[in-house]
């Protein structure tokens, strides 16, 4: 008996530490995607198409900037709908550039990365003060510190993924599946999601379950 419970611990253990890595957060001490601004092919909804040097993806809204001197600009993000760098394409999903991670059977994921300026600023706000309190003495000392460190000041990054599915754009998770799959393809979504360490945030877990649901 003993020895089964241990079993059944280490497996549990084991799946939280696959989740732990699954779940770290990226994080980047820059506000842009590439750290020196590239070339970039921009396609147009019109149909035209643009070489934009010194260009780059601004990370706070995952738009398309370029620079003129020292100069940022933002680029219209309604009438783009693809940028092309040397290493990766992105495509205006809802008005953010996600960029392609990989495909099968003709469907795709693509991955969305937006700084989570929340996370960031609650973090700031927790270790910035603290307070030392004496009260050793017959009057009450108190005195501020920072607390914060360099990693505090790194940017957290977080991730949403999406497919292109039956040549649609739809999100990568199951409430927004459960709308455009059928009864079949959604119970398989559903079998797969409640496997233990299947987490909607990891690329391997995601193309395992594109493979299944793709016609």
């Amino acid at each position: 008996m003993q020895k089964m419970w241990s079993k059944r611990m280490m497996l549990v253990m084991m799946a939280f530490i696959v989740a732990l890595g699954v779940f770290a957060q990226k994080k980047t001490r820059i506000a842009t995607m590439y750290p020196e601004n590239k070339t970039a092919t921009v396609s147009l909804k019109d149909g035209k198409k643009l070489k934009v040097p010194n260009a780059n993806v601004f990370l706070k809204n995952s738009s398309l900037v370029y620079f003129q001197g020292s100069t940022m600009k933002e680029a219209n993000i309604d009438l783009i709908l693809s940028v092309e760098f040397d290493d990766r394409k992105f495509v205006n999903i809802d008005n953010h550039l996600a960029y392609f991670v990989d495909s099968i059977k003709g469907n795709s994921l693509y991955c969305i990365e937006v700084i989570d300026i929340d996370s960031y600023e609650r973090n700031l706000r927790n270790n910035s003060s603290y307070t030392y309190i004496d009260l050793s003495g017959n009057r009450l000392d108190t005195a501020n510190n920072d607390m914060n460190t360099e990693e505090d000041y790194e940017y957290p990054v977080s991730r949403k993924y999406y497919y292109f599915l039956d040549g649609k754009f739809v999100q990568a998770h199951d409430r927004e599946l459960y709308l455009v799959l059928d009864k079949e393809r959604y119970r398989i979504v559903k079998t797969v999601a409640h496997v233990t360490d299947f987490v909607w945030t990891d690329p391997a877990n995601l193309m395992h379950l594109l493979d299944l649901i793709s016609k």
